[in-house]
């Protein structure tokens, strides 16, 4: 019997390809559109996926540092705040876990992790975050509070060779401590509600968050009482040494792109030592694998599809392409599995076309294959990946005093 892992799946506008939007099954039109959403949500949610990340930027170039990447026009442009999107979509689905993406350059971290305790309680245990460290120069300038930061890659392409983008890694570990402790401030007693004495809250169990870091400082309590989860899922993208450390030191998840199955060993071994050195969190980091896929009925359909999409737009990624059938993409997943992963992201480089071939294909044959867990029927998402529910740790220091 093969090793069950989860999947998950990655949502961006059209598709992870460039020119997914000039498809004939996609809907350009409808990008910005709530019923959009919606229907890629409740798709992923009847198929039994485990949870939907959402990209996000705040640029209209995205995350991209090629020169042009705000000015070009064959590029689909526009999109909707992640966080407010998946408040959106939780109410319209069950099971799926709602993870947006919110970069930790800009946004205030108190605004941040009262968003996200509010996506939890709106879903009912179902939130988290996938956080990403730094900014791009026009996405500084849309802001206009700060100019220090990265304006290229490093030439070696390494991240550790740009003081700027390894500071942009520290400040992202900061975001990630203070959302924890702002969803610790309030206990999960904090709210009495007696009618008969007039009492409402019990100020004794919310605690005011006193943090001094490096980038910013938090005096307050979170305006959001303790949601479902306690705390939310945090995650994080990681493909060298210096996101590896982000990752075992703060997140929950993280997620790896290995070239192949036979490179996975590897990251798990950094990671593991990353951990070692740096995770104060007693639960081990749940790793998942990113797999960016198209997906039709024959080999020979796959990779027409593929040429014409390269033909219009060449993509460029940092994850394994799977151009095939199904039945690859399982093998791909099976492959993985057995290597040691938690569970695999799915990119789907056309919407709605890869990921209803992910719903209706994908799916059935790796769960007849016997390489997925089952849902367990764990009300959250922190508990449907053996995560427990920690108790606010201010309400174990009292208990320790």
């Amino acid at each position: 019997m093969p090793d069950r892992i989860h999947l998950a799946v990655a949502l961006d506008g059209a598709g992870w390809h460039p020119a997914a939007w000039r498809e004939p099954a996609a809907r350009p039109t409808e990008l910005t559109s709530p019923a959009y959403w919606r229907d890629l949500a409740r798709t992923a949610d009847g198929a039994g996926l485990l949870f939907a990340t959402i990209e996000d930027a705040l640029s209209l170039g995205g995350r991209s540092f090629e020169p042009d990447a705000e000015t070009r026009r064959d590029r689909a442009r526009g999109r909707l705040d992640a966080v407010l999107l998946a408040s959106f979509l939780a109410p319209v689905t069950r099971r799926l876990g709602l993870v947006p993406t919110a970069t930790t350059a800009h946004p205030e971290p108190f605004h941040l992790a009262t968003g996200l305790q509010t996506l939890d309680h709106a879903s009912r245990g179902r939130g988290g975050v996938r956080l990403v460290a730094g900014s791009t120069a026009q996405e500084r300038a849309n802001f206009g509070r700060r100019a220090d930061g990265p304006t290229v890659r490093p030439a070696s392409g390494r991240i550790e060779d740009d003081p700027l983008i390894v500071a942009a890694f520290r400040e992202a570990g900061e975001v990630a401590d203070v959302i924890r402790r702002l969803a610790d401030s309030w206990e999960d007693d904090a709210i009495v509600r007696d009618l008969e004495t007039g009492k409402f809250l019990d100020r004794d169990r919310v605690h005011n968050v006193e943090f001094e870091g490096e980038f910013f400082s938090i005096t307050g309590a979170s305006i959001v009482p303790r949601s479902p989860q306690g705390q939310p899922l945090i995650t994080v993208l990681a493909h060298q040494t210096v996101p590896y450390r982000l990752a075992a030191e703060q997140a929950d998840l993280v997620y790896v792109t290995p070239s192949e199955a036979a490179a996975v060993a590897g990251i798990l071994g950094e990671l593991t030592d990353a951990a070692d050195a740096k995770r104060a969190i007693a639960e081990p980091l749940r790793v998942f694998a990113d797999l960016l896929v198209l997906v039709e009925e024959t080999p020979a359909a796959a990779r027409a599809v593929w040429d014409r999409l390269q033909e219009r737009a060449p993509l460029s990624t940092d994850a394994r392409v799977v151009v095939g059938t199904a039945d690859d993409v399982v093998e791909e997943i099976r492959a993985l599995a057995a290597a040691g992963v938690d569970g695999v992201r799915l990119r789907p480089a056309r919407l709605p076309a890869d990921l209803e071939a992910i719903a209706d294909r994908v799916v059935p044959r790796a769960a007849a294959a016997g390489i997925l867990l089952t849902d367990d029927g764990s009300p959250t998402l922190r508990e449907r990946l053996g995560l427990p529910r920690l108790a606010s740790r201010y309400a174990r220091q009292e208990v320790g005093a």
